[in-house]
């Protein structure tokens, strides 16, 4: 997810996005006709770069009566807003619900899951028979984002239910009404960080809601993996811990887009058996989905805008144009054409870039009504709260035709009528590219869904083979509420709630005995014969980060003082240092001053023609070895990982690529200990393979970058969130050694499902790379856009050999006399740490 904004700081005025034209009322009166879209996509940008498509068949709905036990309120508001009945998955969710089940209900974008949850939760809210004497049943909801909690208070509201009182509860709310909301509204909209580090902390203030609390809603659950999904995991766990001690026993409800396992992944969260609803009974619209490789550049001449068929300068001739400047094109065409579009991109820089190269194409094109730029705007993690509404309604209105967001729009929010969505760049999952996709045709018209390939090793792989694309069924998220340095921190933070006593082991798993006796022996926590006592001044939660952050760095304008955006504070080094060029709703500024303590970035508004980007060099120590095996010619292993690492300078790029300079920065070095998977070589087997003793350090660099490209293959994670190394001569192996590593501190489990999974991805690596058309190297099989040196030396015949060598002693096994396959193994000897440069 692209930095959530869960509101925990005061917003101020900033500049207000574009706003929109009406739509020209002649287009919008056209329906909108998928396949001749895509023709038109097809004849303006050539045949070559649609390499697939496939046609998502429509689906009629099931329908089901409402429940006789329905509110008589909640009933006449449903009939009088048109929904008399429900569909089979809303029904059946509602039932299940009402009957006092947890229940998880993971259907397709659109699918009205809120309306499954709703209708029991708000009949037993009105009834308040189930609810101790004194006040009325209540219900917490909790949302990834504060954007989602809001479209949720608009979607109560519309139902205009009488009687109800419902009300969010953020960093938004002005502190007068907070007691309001705390004594008097029956349903709470708010999201994990507040239930953290407010609700739970302060809970004697909340104790009649929490002793009235009946239902708990966990929405977008799907959101909640690897660490930020571990430490909501046991957010959860704290409040069904304080719930007891109230006297509650409330039911979770958790709402999901398509996932695998969704019954595995709820019991993960909440601890406790999930009933899941995952046959979905809605209506769908027929999809047209395509999947689209943009060209290879062309070395023409430079051309500022970066329009096709116009190659950079021959420093950076070589692959394919970016995702990011084709779907600009895509989208900008579909506006033109009177097609209401979202494009999706990876990152905040991307977005930005997009909707830029999208408005100035309309410009240029000078089509009428919605062209000129006009109704194309960004979205994304970071803008103000109020920036972020306004656009939200713009997009429904129809006033803004053309959106290029981050996945923050991804989560849930209620826009319909959308008519295409153009996704650059693989989302990451199976099931983020669904939840994407399936943001058309959410009115029942046929929709254009359209998947431009970045120039990376999985996105060329997944467009030369889309059964992979189309076929598997959606990936499980992955947590670990066990991982012990999570746990620590919350059985801290239960502490200070509430004495934790032996049975909590029930909640928090058997591991909690023995953090309670390093925590005792650390002084963090006071052994006394009524329990374990938290004995410090301050509440521990606002320590614990959810997202793997701690605190945000607020980007304000020097001079006017106006707050523009903000960043999480470890990411403040890598992209608001001094120097750097920060873009926000198309207009660009220049970073003068970076105070990550005080929590400030000062900017200045300016164009100075490059961007810019970070670069980094790091320390890796390779730790205790948790699982290994020998594969014939060499080993493979998973541990713990200790890395240090530095943003050293920055380089000025021109809008082709070309680097302007190198300057250096003064930043302090940041220490992250976590997991990581790294496989060596004993010799001969490298030199058996064709590698020389020369051309090794490129092999492996080379394959380093293919593998961490493919990982997420196997595995929820995006390689940007993943770290790597590789070198000739390890001083912890004494080997050739390629390592991948977790880019969170105590580890995600990404390292850990990639050596699970290690034959698969290591044998699709390989085959990627051996695919690939290119001669030496290209972005599609072996180059890195996050390589800190600059991608040399890079050697793709080699990697291709030694990939062979691994995937097939993976596939034979050790050799006769070695380590069978997965027993344990011993750690490597401990040597000085090398110094590399993180993802290179």
């Amino acid at each position: 997810m692209d930095d959530p904004d869960p509101g925990l700081g005061a917003a101020r005025a900033v500049d207000p996005p574009q706003v929109a034209r009406p739509v020209d009322p002649q287009r919008a009166a056209v329906a909108f006709d998928a396949q001749q879209a895509l023709a038109g996509l097809v004849a303006t940008h050539g045949g070559p770069c649609l390499r697939h498509v496939r046609t998502l068949d429509a689906r009629h709905g099931r329908y089901a009566e409402l429940p006789a036990w329905v509110s008589p309120a909640v009933a006449a508001a449903l009939h009088s807003g048109g929904m008399g009945r429900l569909w089979s998955h809303q029904a059946q969710a509602a039932e299940a619900v009402h009957s006092g089940e947890h229940v998880v209900l993971s259907t397709g974008t659109a699918s009205g899951k809120s309306l499954g949850y709703l209708v029991p939760i708000l009949s037993d809210l009105l009834d308040g028979s189930h609810a101790p004497t004194g006040r009325g049943a209540t219900a917490l909801y909790l949302a990834p984002t504060k954007a989602l909690s809001h479209d949720q208070l608009a979607r109560v509201d519309a139902l205009a239910v009488p009687g109800l009182r419902v009300a969010t509860y953020d960093g938004d709310t002005p502190t007068e009404a907070r007691r309001w909301v705390r004594e008097h509204a029956a349903y709470v909209l708010t999201n994990p960080d507040l239930l953290h580090r407010t609700l739970l902390p302060g809970h004697p203030r909340w104790a009649p809601f929490l002793r009235a609390l009946r239902y708990v809603v966990v929405d977008e659950c799907h959101v909640y993996r690897g660490v930020f999904g571990s430490h909501v995991a046991l957010v959860l766990r704290r409040l069904r811990r304080v719930c007891a001690r109230y006297r509650s026993a409330p039911v979770f409800v958790l709402a999901s887009a398509t996932v695998g396992s969704p019954a595995q992944h709820a019991e993960a969260l909440i601890g406790m058996p999930v009933r899941a609803v995952t046959e979905d009974g809605s209506p769908r619209a027929a999809a047209t989905v395509a999947l689209w490789e943009p060209p290879t550049r062309r070395p023409r001449g430079p051309d500022p805008a970066g329009r096709a068929g116009h190659g950079p300068s021959p420093a950076v001739a070589q692959g394919r144009r970016s995702a990011v400047a084709e779907a600009a094109d895509l989208l900008a065409d579909l506006v033109n054409a009177g097609a209401q579009t979202v494009a999706f991109a990876r990152s905040r820089a991307g977005v930005e870039a997009l909707a830029a190269a999208a408005a100035r194409r309309c410009r240029e094109d000078g089509a009428d009504g919605v062209g000129h730029g006009a109704g194309i705007a960004a979205y994304r993690g970071g803008y103000l709260p109020e920036d972020r509404r306004a656009l939200e309604q713009d997009l429904r209105s129809g006033r803004l035709r053309g959106l290029a967001a981050t996945t923050a729009l991804e989560l849930g929010v209620d826009i319909a009528g959308l008519d295409a969505v153009v996704v650059a760049g693989w989302p990451g999952t199976t099931a983020a590219f669904r939840q994407q996709i399936g943001r058309a045709g959410r009115t029942g018209r046929d929709c254009l869904a359209v998947l431009v390939a970045a120039d990376d090793p999985l996105d060329s792989y997944l467009v030369a083979h889309p059964d992979v694309v189309f076929d598997p069924p959606a990936e499980t998220p992955a947590i670990d509420p066990h991982n012990p340095h999570v746990l620590a921190a919350h059985l801290v933070a239960a502490a200070a709630e509430l004495p934790v006593r032996e049975q909590d082991a029930q909640v928090f798993g058997a591991g909690m005995p023995r953090l309670l006796a390093d925590l005792v022996e650390r002084s963090v926590l006071r052994r006394r014969p009524g329990g374990w006592y938290w004995t410090g001044p301050d509440p521990p939660a606002a320590r614990v980060s959810l997202r793997g952050a701690v605190g945000s760095v607020r980007i304000v304008e020097r001079g006017t003082g106006r707050v523009l955006g903000d960043v999480d504070s470890a990411r403040a080094d890598a992209t608001v240092h001094p120097g750097a060029v920060y873009v926000h709703q198309g207009r660009t500024f220049l970073v003068v001053d970076l105070d990550v303590g005080a929590g400030v970035a000062l900017v200045v508004a300016a164009d100075p023609g490059w961007s810019t980007q970070a670069r980094s060099v790091a320390q890796f120590e390779l730790g205790s070895v948790a699982r290994g095996r020998d594969w014939g010619g060499g080993g493979i292993y998973r541990g713990t990982v200790t890395v240090r690492s530095r943003v050293v300078s920055f380089l000025r790029r021109d809008p082709l690529g070309s680097v302007l300079g190198e300057h250096p920065l003064e930043l302090p070095e940041r220490t992250m200990t976590t997991q990581g998977v790294w496989w060596t070589y004993r010799n001969p087997a490298w030199s058996a393979a064709g590698v020389s003793e020369a051309a090794l350090p490129g092999s492996l660099h080379a394959a380093e970058h293919a593998a961490i490209g493919l990982l997420p293959l196997v595995v929820t994670v995006d390689r940007w969130d993943v770290g790597g190394v590789s070198t000739a001569l390890h001083p912890d192996t004494l080997l050739p050694t390629v390592l991948v590593y977790d880019g969170v501190p105590a580890g995600a489990g990404f390292a850990e499902a990639g050596y699970r999974h290690a034959r698969q991805w290591l044998a699709a690596t390989g085959a990627a790379v051996a695919a690939c058309g290119c001669a030496d190297g290209c972005p599609g099989c072996v180059q890195s856009p996050k390589c800190g040196n600059g991608n040399h030396p890079l050697d793709k015949t080699g990697a291709s050999a030694l990939l062979e060598v691994l995937a097939r002693g993976l596939r034979e096994g050790p050799p006769a006399g070695r380590r069978p396959v997965e027993q344990d193994a011993p750690a490597p000897p401990h040597r000085s740490p090398c110094e590399i440069r993180p993802g290179g």
